[in-house]
């Protein structure tokens, strides 16, 4: 069996043992279901009504028949109804992803940009002050909280410029572009720096290690110019920990930036996560945290695949 066909094997026992461990989880929370749904209109239910609603949404059987309702749901496609939106989960789910996909790009694409040309900076000029000086950023980087970066910008911009980040109704990239990154400008640039920290330093190690090599230094004494040498051949033997780094990042990006997206008022899917954990909405959390594991799952394997197109004598198994 190829190595494909054996990931690919795993990813139902994976997403199903995700499921298993979410159905609990939210379940132990101590608390009121009903009431953590419906807020203060819980206090308006008749005893009556009360026991009725534990019965539509299946409260009221044990854990293992909820589950199994649900895991025969998911079979058919069907995630169930969300009582925060009043929809289809899948739809709701559907609905926010585009921003927080578009949103992880954006992340993505700043600090690859940022931290490779960092990184392959430092590692050429290891030892000096400016090698120091990268160094001291990318601590400074990846010690820094990205909700805190996310509010340092908003108050620099408001204080020092008297403007504020462009908030409320979301604009897809295909209505509006000019709107739609101004609403996603800022939210990339506060995950992108923290992410480009974490690359500076990943390509730094790589690139001076690779820059010890001896093809290195066959290529220098062939009189190789010193820009070949780097890019040409050092920059793409370092690349494997930057994208495997890379890979996780994107998976937790896709996860949605719960706190980026709450500052900034964006209706991405890490809000939903947290409006479902907030008002114990089952169906969308379960929904939502299996939606996120199948994205995170897809990803690490196309960072697999990637190994071998980076470096040929990497060989994933086929046995």
């Amino acid at each position: 069996m190829g190595y494909l066909t054996r990931r690919l094997v795993t990813f139902p026992l994976v997403l199903i043992g995700v499921s298993i461990l979410v159905f609990v989880a939210i379940r132990l929370v101590p608390g009121d279901s009903i009431t953590a749904m419906l807020g203060t209109e819980a206090g308006l239910l008749t005893p009556q009504q009360r026991v009725a609603l534990t019965a539509y949404f299946g409260l009221d059987q044990n854990w293992l028949v909820q589950y199994w309702h649900w895991l025969l749901g998911l079979f058919r496609g069907d995630l169930g109804i969300s009582v925060a939106y009043g929809k289809p989960v899948l739809d709701v789910i559907l609905d926010r992803f585009p921003l927080t996909l578009e949103l992880a790009f954006l992340s993505m694409i700043i600090a690859l940009a940022v931290g490779l040309p960092a990184g392959v900076f430092a590692a050429t000029h290891n030892g000096r002050p400016s090698d120091l000086a990268v160094r001291i950023f990318a601590m400074i980087g990846q010690s820094t909280p990205s909700f805190v970066v996310g509010l340092l910008i908003i108050y620099v911009l408001s204080v020092g410029f008297g403007a504020l980040p462009t908030m409320g109704e979301f604009s897809p990239f295909w209505q509006d572009p000019l709107r739609n990154l101004s609403q996603l400008i800022f939210p990339a640039i506060t995950l992108g720096l923290a992410f480009a920290a974490s690359v500076t330093r990943i390509s730094r190690s790589a690139m001076l290690d690779v820059l010890s090599d001896d093809y290195v230094r066959t290529a220098r004494s062939k009189g190789a110019p010193a820009r070949s040498v780097i890019w040409r051949h050092a920059l793409p033997n370092a690349l494997i920990p930057v994208v495997t780094l890379s890979g996780m990042e994107f998976g937790y990006l896709l996860g949605g930036a719960v706190l980026v997206e709450k500052i900034y008022a964006l209706p991405g899917l890490g809000r939903v996560v947290l409006d479902a954990i907030l008002q114990r909405d089952y169906a969308l959390l379960q929904g939502s945290v299996l939606f996120i594991a199948f994205n995170f799952m897809v990803v690490n394997l196309l960072v697999d695949l990637a190994y071998s197109a980076l470096d040929p004598r990497i060989r994933l198994g086929e046995r």
